[in-house]
């Protein structure tokens, strides 16, 4: 009878307490980050490369039976994958990573935004009614969403919470140096005078103190046409800037057409972890995108 009721009381215990995490991330720059944080307590898949945009993703019956054996969900959200990550969910199935379950995390809702509208017009683009959603390029924003997926991870898995809380605290000793590295570096970045492609950089743009000039894309999603190119040509032939700034998911077509008639520099930054063969992890992302801004200025790293 003690047997039986053992046999019993095993299998009505959550999964993860015979084991690993499960942990579903949908981007990058998460599925590194978890990673750092739960070591080897989590079993990470991460639904996205550094290669696609992450706006636009296929719901995959692949991607959907990952989701149905998740613990964790860890997104970027503020509806950068609403076009994606509510049918995963939905059509998973799983209880525990429901909008309104511990299991569910948004990076972006665990800290500050810019630029939220004041008004929601869909005749402005694509734009994003809880704000930028690419928080994870200033690193400073990127520390306290560390803090708050260790709590999350702590209440996920509550018999390891000093493993989450010590994991924690060595990342932010570490992140916290490599802070004040790079901003020391990056100092001759100040003012720095950028195009960009979509607004993947307002982040990055606000910590380095980059002057964000002009978006190649007329409204946000949405691709310039001839006219528009044009347009912002004849606007920046006086004052042009000092880059044009793109990620590599991006189309170059237009960027690349621009700083050729301006004969500016046309930068590839990384934008997260596994966009060039230099960015294979968060420390290494954001040394990569210090170094290739600072060659713009001809300043080495």
């Amino acid at each position: 009878m003690r047997t039986l009721f053992l046999l019993l009381l095993t299998t009505l215990l959550p999964a993860l307490a015979h084991g690993q995490v499960q942990v579903f991330a949908c981007e990058p720059e998460w599925g590194a980050l978890t990673n750092a944080l739960a070591g080897d307590r989590a079993e990470v898949f991460v639904a996205t490369t550094a290669n696609q945009d992450p706006h636009h993703i296929e719901a995959r019956p692949s991607l959907i039976a990952k989701m149905r054996r998740a613990d964790l969900v860890v997104c970027t959200g503020a509806e950068l994958e609403v076009g994606w990550l509510p049918l995963l969910i939905r059509r998973s199935g799983n209880p525990n990573v429901q909008t309104d379950q511990p299991g569910y995390f948004e990076a972006a809702m665990s800290v500050p935004r810019l630029n939220i509208p004041e008004t929601l017009d869909r005749s402005h683009g694509d734009v994003h009614s809880a704000g930028n959603p690419h928080v994870h390029l200033d690193p400073h924003r990127l520390l306290s969403i560390a803090r708050a997926l260790a709590e999350r991870l702590q209440q996920v898995d509550p018999p390891h919470q000093a493993h989450y809380q010590q994991r924690l605290d060595d990342f932010a000793q570490h992140w916290q140096r490599r802070i004040q590295h790079w901003e020391q570096q990056a100092q001759a970045l100040s003012g720095l005078k950028v195009v960009v492609h979509h607004q993947d950089w307002l982040y990055l743009n606000h910590w380095l103190g980059l002057n964000q000039v002009a978006t190649i894309e007329p409204r946000p999603g949405i691709p310039p046409s001839a006219a528009d190119q044009k347009r912002l040509l004849r606007t920046l032939t006086d004052q042009p800037p000092d880059a044009i700034l793109i990620a590599g998911y991006q189309n170059p077509q237009a960027a690349r057409w621009l700083a050729e008639r301006l004969q500016v520099p046309l930068v590839t930054l990384p934008y997260t972890v596994g966009g060039d063969s230099h960015s294979n992890g968060l420390s290494e992302l954001f040394q990569r995108t210090l170094h290739l801004l600072l060659q713009t200025r001809k300043v080495a790293p």
